[in-house]
Order: C-alpha cells, then sequence, then structure tokens
C-alpha cells in the first residue's frame, strides 16, 4: 500500500514531531510512504509570518503532487486558526480521497480555541471531516473535539507513548529514592507562555530556605526567543540549586529523566497527551502536573503523583512542602509509574495500535 504521511517532523523536537517520526520509521517497513513535512521552526502557533505563509504555501504544492497516486492519507491536523486554514486546503486537495483519509490529532484544545469560537469555522470543518475515513486521537477526554462531525465509529484512539531509551530499570528505580541527596525535580518541555515553568522558577525563588535546601530543579526545552532565554538565565544564575540544559534528546534527555525523582509539569495548556509526562512514568518520576486536557486520561491524584493549580505560585510552594514532608512515600508512586509506563506506554504498543487503528 502506498501512504501520503502529512506531519511535521524533527527538528524541532516536541512531543508532536516525536510522535510522528516513530510512527513514520514504523510504517515504512511494511508500506510505501510518500511524506509531506509540515514542521515550522518557531514556537508560536498558526500562519504568523510571510516565511511560514511560503512554507504552507510549499506544502500544499507538494500535497496536490503527491496525493495523487496514493492508496492512504494520514495527516497532523493543526490547532490554530492558520494551521486550521492549512488543513482546510488539503481536504479540498484531497476532496476525492477523504474517505481514504485518516486525520489524527495530538493537542486538546482544538474544540476550544476553534469550533467552540466561530461557528462557522466549525461548519466548515464538519463538512470535511463528516468524509474522512477516521479520526485518531489520544484519549477518552478527546473524543467529544469530533462528536456530531463524524460517525462515532470513525473516532478511534491511540494513547502516547514513552520512548524506549527513558525506561529505567526497576532497581535503578528504587535505588534512585534511597539517598539523603536533595529531592531532584525535572522540567522537560519547551519553556513558552502557558507551559508553566516562569510559576514553578517563581515558586522556587519565592520559598522557604527548608525548599531551597531540599529541592533542586532541572530545566531543559527551547525557549520562544533568546531574550526570553537571557532573562530566565539571569535568573537562575545565583542559585546552584537551578540547572538549564537547553533543548535535549538521546542519552542527555535519558540521563536528565533517571537522575530525577519528581517530575513537573505546570501546563495550562488544554494538553493532549504530554509525552513528557510518560516518560517521567518510564523513568520511574513522581509526577507533579495540573488537570489540563488530556492529562486526565493519563493521571490520576495520589496514585501518579500530585495536582497543582494552573498559573499557581503558591500551589507550587504548597507541592514543594508536601514532596519534602511525604518524602518516604514517593518511592511506591515512581514504582507504580514505572509499572504503568511497561504495561501501556511503550512505543511498540503505540506503533501497533495506530497501525490496527488506520486498518493497516
Amino acid at each position: 500500500m502506498k501512504i501520503l504521511f502529512i506531519a511535521p517532523l524533527p527538528p524541532p523536537i516536541h512531543g508532536q514531531s516525536l510522535a510522528a517520526k516513530v510512527f513514520l520509521d514504523y510504517i515504512s517497513l511494511y508500506h510505501e510512504v510518500d511524506v509531506v513535512d509540515t514542521c515550522k521552526k518557531s514556537h508560536k502557533d498558526g500562519i504568523n509570518n510571510l516565511g511560514r505563509v511560503f512554507e504552507v504555501l510549499k506544502i500544499l504544492v507538494s500535497v496536490f503532487k503527491k496525493q495523487q497516486k496514493v492508496d492512504l492519507i494520514y495527516f497532523h491536523v493543526s490547532e490554530s486558526l492558520g494551521g486550521n486554514l492549512k488543513d482546510l486546503m488539503i481536504y479540498l486537495i484531497c476532496l476525492g480521497k477523504l474517505n481514504r483519509t485518516y486525520i489524527h490529532l495530538h493537542g486538546g484544545s482544538l474544540k476550544r480555541l476553534l469550533f467552540d469560537k466561530w461557528a462557522l469555522v466549525k461548519l466548515i470543518n464538519r463538512y470535511f471531516i463528516s468524509k474522512l475515513a477516521g479520526c485518531i486521537v489520544l484519549g477518552p477526554s478527546h473524543v467529544q473535539v469530533f462528536e456530531g462531525m463524524i460517525a462515532s465509529e470513525r473516532i478511534k484512539i491511540a494513547p502516547n507513548f514513552a520512548e524506549n531509551l527513558i525506561f529505567k530499570d526497576i532497581e535503578a528505580v528504587s535505588n534512585n529514592f534511597n539517598t539523603g541527596n536533595p529531592i531532584r525535580v525535572l522540567y522537560m518541555s519547551n519553556l513558552i507562555p502557558g507551559k508553566g515553568y516562569e510559576y514553578l522558577l517563581s515558586a522556587y525563588l519565592n520559598s522557604n530556605e527548608q525548599i531551597k535546601k531540599s529541592i533542586v530543579i532541572d530545566f531543559a526545552g527551547g525557549f520562544e526567543s533568546d531574550l526570553d532565554k537571557q532573562r530566565f538565565l539571569d535568573q537562575i544564575k545565583p542559585f546552584d540549586a537551578l540547572q538549564y540544559y537547553g533543548v535535549v534528546s538521546g542519552v542527555r534527555k535519558q540521563t536528565l529523566f533517571h537522575q530525577a525523582q519528581v517530575f513537573c509539569l505546570p501546563t495550562s495548556y488544554f494538553e493532549g497527551q504530554p509525552i513528557s509526562i510518560l516518560e517521567a512514568y518510564a523513568s520511574g518520576c513522581v509526577v507533579v502536573t495540573t488537570l489540563k486536557g488530556g492529562i486526565v486520561d493519563i493521571f490520576e491524584v495520589g496514585k501518579n503523583g500530585f495536582s497543582i493549580e494552573e498559573k499557581s505560585e503558591d500551589s507550587i510552594i504548597k507541592c514543594l512542602e508536601l514532596l519534602i514532608q511525604q518524602r518516604d512515600q514517593l518511592h511506591q508512586i515512581a514504582l507504580t509509574n514505572r509499572t504503568i509506563a511497561e504495561q501501556n506506554y511503550k512505543i511498540d504498543t503505540y506503533n501497533k495500535t495506530l497501525r490496527s487503528q488506520l486498518g493497516l
């Protein structure tokens, strides 16, 4: 079977591009795959500059040329207004093959940001989506995005995954908690407004001396601008317990996860299903996060870690205090998370589930 694969691919590396690359490598072993890379260099959503306009035009021309001789089309849809305009043009280009087209939603904000705000946008999308072979979402909380737009049996679920190299040996997980060292907290995501890194930072900076002596925090990820990056570096410079590692992958990423005991994602986004949380499970970390979007599909308060309020420095401070007070209980949560990751979030499970949902 010949497949047209339309999705953002690394670089840059983020959850969606990583998921696309993982499945592309897998599906290429079994089928002939033609690729249209929709990646953008900026962390900003939408079609926000002239350069991106030309990128999108090249994408549309490539889709037009390549869709003519394929048996199935698979593509990742966007959640911004500009990105959705691109998607609508792809639907139009592939109009004769929509019944052989599957879209994959990797976020959790499409309904809230677009369909609930603009009736006309929803109406136009529904026209095309109703003709699709299927819509793939990450978890049960996202099924509602496409309800009423396509037959329910054509809405498929394929949960995300953790990279294989992130999985940590069970004995090593236990050893990581048998230490009197400060609790090591990891933040690994884009350092952009909405992800909450600034609230984690300010919580530490404004915390008491006990927290400062008992907690160290590692930050990893990309900034939206050099100015934001420099401002952040200036803030953490006086504190040895705060470190920034830039954009990481491979062994460096593995090392940061494996030395961490707690993973913190204080996001206010309506998330899809953050791969970073699943990788925290795989590495044997206790998770601290908000209950936004699809996080509720993969995170249970008490079982997997602790919940915090979005955009709340005080909530994070209270949670840091709780981590210190309940340090002896963190080990069992970490082992539970490692087991859950092994059972549910391996790459092989993801690839086979997605391949099955596409009928391949």
